[in-house]
């Protein structure tokens, strides 16, 4: 039982933790804005490089990618909460039901993870070179999320079959 609820309370945290990150978004749009609009302007990139083509500078495409943003966050946050109530309600149960129990959790887990480490880091940080600015650079911050979210993932896979002795 304590491995289940480890696994339990890890999926609300970071049901928490995404939804928190979900509502800073919006109650502070304008501030995190500018961020998602100087990644995708590429305005501080090093100034001789070879990429600025792929650039966009369109506010409409700026708040649609942001918007996208947003969307992902929160319904990453609503299946890791929704998950972790399943798995609550099934802690009691044989282990192959609670195993099953944590498909909404996996997803939303998974869905944090195409967010962070396909948006952020390989689209933000490769194709629109936010590695290469000082102060526009996400990439240490969607590490962590990946880092976390890998982690809680693996942690969430792992069987337990205790309750069936």
């Amino acid at each position: 039982m304590p491995l289940r609820l480890s696994k339990i309370v890890l999926v609300a945290t970071i049901a928490l933790w995404l939804a928190l990150v979900a509502f800073g978004n919006l109650t502070d749009y304008r501030s995190n804005l500018v961020f998602v609009q100087h990644v995708l302007a590429m305005d501080s990139i090093f100034p001789d490089a070879s990429v600025h083509y792929r650039a966009i500078h369109a506010p409409l495409l700026q708040h649609a990618a942001y918007v996208l943003i947003i969307a992902i966050e929160t319904l990453a946050a609503v299946l890791c909460g929704l998950g972790a109530w399943r798995l609550w309600r099934a802690r009691r149960a044989p282990a192959a039901l609670f195993r099953r129990s944590a498909r909404v959790a996996v997803a939303g887990l998974t869905l944090g993870l195409l967010l962070w480490l396909g948006g952020f880091m390989a689209i933000g940080g490769e194709w629109f070179g936010m590695w290469m600015s000082t102060q526009w650079n996400g990439l240490a911050s969607a590490f962590r999320f990946v880092v976390v979210l890998l982690l809680a993932l693996v942690c969430l896979g792992q069987r337990d079959d205790e309750l069936d002795d």
